[in-house]
């Protein structure tokens, strides 16, 4: 319902951080809160702290790797809210892409019983059956990337160490 986070930022360290931070002692931040945030920037801060967690990930993947990332595929629960999706695609710079069957988790599980009995030849054939439901297409500019990702490194900091050891 608004067309940023309003400055704000929540980092979800509730139980700390894991990868790639590894920080036990963090905890959960919300930060940037002024007399203008309302509920709807503060919903719209949840969202984006798991994109950026999921960003955060990746890139340390890409680094490790020596790769770059060329779409992402989604799956999950969260993978049906749109706006995460597109925020997820613009803050990686690489299409998101989400499946018609979005629990794919649970399908998989299915695909491996059909194999052991039989019902499925082989991997080429279940791997026919998958189909994308929408691809998100980034559409942030790169300055504006880096501006939201460094405001989201400062709410980091914020929240890493936050209790002594």
């Amino acid at each position: 319902q608004v067309k940023d986070n309003g400055g704000v930022y929540i980092v979800p360290a509730f139980a700390g951080l894991g990868a790639p931070h590894w920080d036990q002692y963090a905890r959960g931040a919300m930060v940037g809160l002024t007399r203008g945030t309302t509920k709807a920037h503060i919903a719209r801060a949840a969202l984006e702290g798991i994109a950026f967690q999921v960003a955060d990930i990746l890139q340390a993947m890409e680094k490790d790797a020596g790769l770059k990332l060329k779409e992402l595929r989604v799956d999950g629960g969260a993978c049906a809210n749109n706006l995460l999706m597109q925020f997820q695609a613009d803050l990686l710079g690489v299409p998101v892409v989400r499946p018609k069957v979005s629990e794919t988790t649970a399908l998989g599980a299915c695909y491996l019983a059909g194999l052991a009995v039989g019902f499925w030849k082989n991997q080429a054939e279940i791997a026919g059956q998958w189909q994308v439901d929408r691809r998100f297409t980034p559409s942030m500019k790169g300055l504006e990337r880096k501006r939201l990702s460094a405001d989201w490194q400062k709410a980091l900091g914020r929240a890493k160490s936050w209790i002594a050891e």
